[in-house]
């Protein structure tokens, strides 16, 4: 059950952001449950990236590969950490006009046999329109039947898209496919969608900004939806902000929503965790 949201206010938010700067949240065990490892940005230390986040408490990271190339890479990763990082596969949108009929599936069908927890990151970008919106919305479909055809679930990117994103929405409710609105800045309304047709929502460090103020976003998600995640090396939260972002401050994320859901970082932290083993059946779920 979602908790009432609280009034937000600069002053609560710059309050926040001070303090956060000088009281470091309490080791906990906590999931990352989207993070890109197998970005350039981590090429010089990834394994040191990860042993931090080892140290910080992780007890699960999901490695995101946005591209056939991506995911081989973050394969690879996941596989010298078999008990730590998993790993999907996927098209981003800003790449759907590179989309090929043939071989991306094919890509993605391989990468599953080969262990990929789910299809993603994919989406919908309206904000960059790298790629014309009717080729993102076909390459999206494609990526749906795919997870349908292999049983995983979608890790979805939406930005400035509801309609389409709605449409989507409905469509996977249909056809029994799961999935995620990763990195969720959107409605309200588009995130109750998404929990009706039975997907979770995934906070990253922008809710620890000092200009966010849509706490009733933040508490309409129940628990049990519920998912935390660093989309690292993007969106360092305070007090980190501006940095290369990495999966060891996730506990900073935590301990913003547990102050707003009005409960404990360790509480929410043990929910996320449990909540990212069960919606991509890693082991321990």
């Amino acid at each position: 059950m979602a908790v009432v949201a609280r009034s937000a206010s600069p002053r609560a938010d710059a309050r926040y952001e001070r303090v956060s700067k000088t009281i470091q949240p309490e080791p906990v065990a906590f999931a990352d449950s989207h993070v890109h490892l197998a970005s350039a940005a981590f090429t010089d230390d990834v394994e040191a990236a990860i042993e931090r986040a080892r140290a910080a408490g992780a007890r699960a990271l999901v490695c995101i590969g946005e591209s056939a190339a991506a995911a081989e890479r973050a394969r690879v990763i996941a596989g010298r950490h078999p008990d730590l990082v998993s790993h999907t596969c996927g098209v981003h949108p800003h790449d759907a006009a590179s989309w090929d009929e043939v071989r991306d599936p094919e890509a993605i069908r391989l990468a599953v046999s080969l262990g990929a927890v789910a299809v993603g990151e994919c989406g919908l970008d309206y904000h960059y329109d790298h790629a014309p919106r009717v080729v993102q919305r076909r390459t999206l479909d494609a990526q749906l039947d795919l997870a349908a055809e292999l049983d995983r679930p979608i890790v979805l990117h939406t930005r400035e898209a509801e309609d389409d994103t709605l449409d989507m929405l409905r469509q996977a409710a249909s056809a029994g496919i799961r999935g995620v609105l990763h990195c969720f800045t959107g409605s309200v309304a588009l995130a109750e969608a998404g929990l009706a047709a039975g997907w979770h929502v995934s906070f990253s460090g922008i809710v620890t900004f000092r200009n966010w103020t849509d706490l009733a976003l933040l508490t309409c998600v129940p628990d049990e939806r519920l998912l935390v995640e660093s989309d690292a090396p993007y969106l360092a939260p305070v007090p980190h902000r501006g940095k290369r972002n990495e999966s060891s401050w996730v506990p900073f994320t935590l301990q913003r929503l547990a102050e707003v859901r009005g409960t404990t970082t360790d509480a929410l932290a043990d929910i996320t965790l449990r909540n990212t083993q069960r919606f991509f059946r890693l082991p321990g779920a």
